[in-house]
């Protein structure tokens, strides 16, 4: 099969399109031809060399892809080949062919097509058992997404308001800003000239909100501390800004505070299994609704993984960006 390869690790350019074996499928396991797969944020750290895949998965990049099944292990029973799905990967998205845990499957949502569903696992992934599952958002609170413009942002406001969440969004342009309004985001900061914790203090009458999505880390910390309501719930699932940051300590106390990391690539597959079903039960019916929709920025050839690369790294783009095979 043919994959894109990380030559040796640096700039965008390092991807080559080169023929490779393919992938072996264990008795747990499903093949699946790959007809599209999604960017995000930690395939272009591993490309810089700077996060790994986990031990025994694929060397190849590429968290989510959708497409059909060509084979599945002995022991798996729920799919079948010719399948269409979509999955989520702990690698080797990149490629024409990838074995998954058949576990980490998820059928294409009604009135989803195949190459857009691959928009759909990492995003609903991660935000469901960071937000939900760990950071128990729910109907009538309040919710901070850093990043709405991004493909989590996107996903998280569109599931918040769903599920009756008042959501707020700092973006960094009037582009941005006005692609998260209409996704449904009720507060919309630009925090190139506003104070985020200011606005959110003055539009929720001093007390601020309940959960915080943060991708940033470090330069936001204590900033997001000042920004959570009394029994808040940070949630960091990204470093993009930093990993080492100083805090005030007395600012957890007296509100109650509550700091959640969280990573999806490095869990077991048995925790993944777990993720997905419940993504599976609780966000599929609102995609199926057309309550939340995939926002894809575009389209690329997978020979042209570099560009894409590139076109993430400039934060020019609003949502996902798929590779088509």
């Amino acid at each position: 099969m043919k994959a894109i390869v990380i030559s040796e690790p640096g700039k965008p350019e390092v991807l080559q399109l080169r023929d490779v074996a393919d992938p072996e499928v264990k008795d747990d396991e499903v093949l699946v031809r790959v007809l599209a797969t999604a960017l995000n944020r930690a395939d272009t750290l591993q490309r810089l060399g700077l996060y790994n895949p986990p031990p025994g998965s694929s060397p190849y990049l590429g968290l989510e892809c959708s497409g059909t099944i060509e084979s599945v292990g002995k022991s798996v029973s729920r799919w079948k080949v010719g399948d269409q799905v979509c999955a989520l990967l702990s690698g080797g998205g990149y490629a024409e062919k990838v074995s998954v845990p058949a576990g980490q499957i998820f059928p294409i949502p009604a009135g989803i097509s195949l190459k857009d569903a691959a928009a759909f696992p990492e995003v609903a992934c991660t935000v469901w058992s960071t937000v939900f599952m760990m950071g128990r958002l729910s109907a009538g609170e309040s919710f901070l997404v850093h990043g709405g413009s991004s493909g989590i942002g996107t996903f998280a406001i569109q599931i918040a308001k769903h599920l009756g969440v008042r959501v707020f969004v700092p973006a960094g342009n009037e582009e941005k800003l006005a692609a998260c309004k209409e996704l449904g985001a009720d507060v919309c900061i630009n925090y190139k000239t506003e104070d985020f914790v200011a606005k959110v203090k003055a539009e929720t009458d001093g007390k601020g909100v309940d959960v915080i999505l943060d991708c940033i880390g470090a330069p936001y910390l204590q900033k997001n501390l000042d920004s959570l309501n009394f029994d808040g719930r940070l949630c960091i699932i990204g470093l993009m800004g930093g990993a080492n940051a100083e805090i005030k300590l007395s600012s957890l106390l007296p509100k109650r505070l509550t700091v959640l990391g969280a990573a999806l690539r490095p869990r077991s597959p048995e925790n993944k299994a777990v993720v997905v079903a419940e993504v599976e039960k609780n966000v599929w019916p609102a995609i199926e609704a057309g309550k939340v929709k995939p926002v894809i920025h575009k389209y690329l050839p997978l020979s042209q993984a570099a560009e894409a690369h590139s076109l993430m790294e400039s934060s020019n783009h609003i949502g996902k960006i798929l590779l088509e095979t």
